[in-house]
């Protein structure tokens, strides 16, 4: 079992663009080429699926985590290292969370939004103290953070909140954010 593990949010479709694929794909090869372990929400579709089968193409580790209502819907992933099937999602969630020792955001839904929000609240109320970082090539996440800029910017937010999370343009800046070399 990989050292580290770390917890990839992306989406259940592929997105618009081509290169989404093609950077769900560098991600899950250098995860197992860095030793990690990908814990993820447990789908075989979109992003999601091209991530968890790059990692185990790659000869990595990954830990699937899903309620069961949605083992149909989002079409679990049947090849994996370790599935674990929750009675909800908020256990789904608390699971990531445990089981990971950062987070590392690709381009998704508001699934995926859900989820970094989460990580970032839990980080700004001191319940986590780990990594959280958004991969940001190809400027994916800039209307967020301009979001977060904007929530400072009109007192709704610390400018603290800035320490609670890292935007990367790269793989080897955002592995290095997460502790990975």
């Amino acid at each position: 079992m990989p050292s580290i593990a770390i917890c990839v949010f992306c989406g259940s479709r592929h997105g618009a663009l081509p290169a989404y694929n093609d950077l769900a794909t560098r991600v899950g090869h250098e995860l197992a080429a860095r030793g990690a372990c990908l814990v993820y929400g447990g789908g075989a579709l979109g992003l999601m699926g091209v991530v968890s089968d790059s990692v185990l193409e790659a000869g990595g580790h990954v830990t699937g985590i899903m309620p069961g209502f949605l083992r149909h819907m989002e079409r679990q992933h049947d090849n994996l290292s370790r599935m674990i099937v929750t009675d909800d999602m908020f256990q789904r969630k608390q699971a990531m969370f445990d089981l990971s020792d950062g987070f590392l955001a690709l381009p998704g839904g508001i699934g995926t939004l859900d989820e970094v929000l989460e990580v970032l609240t839990w980080r700004q109320l001191q319940q986590v103290d780990k990594p959280l970082v958004l991969f940001d090539e190809g400027d994916f996440w800039a209307p967020f953070t301009a979001a977060l800029e904007h929530a400072i910017a009109q007192d709704f937010a610390a400018p603290s909140l800035r320490a609670h999370y890292k935007v990367e343009h790269t793989l080897d800046s955002a592995f290095a954010a997460l502790g990975l070399r």
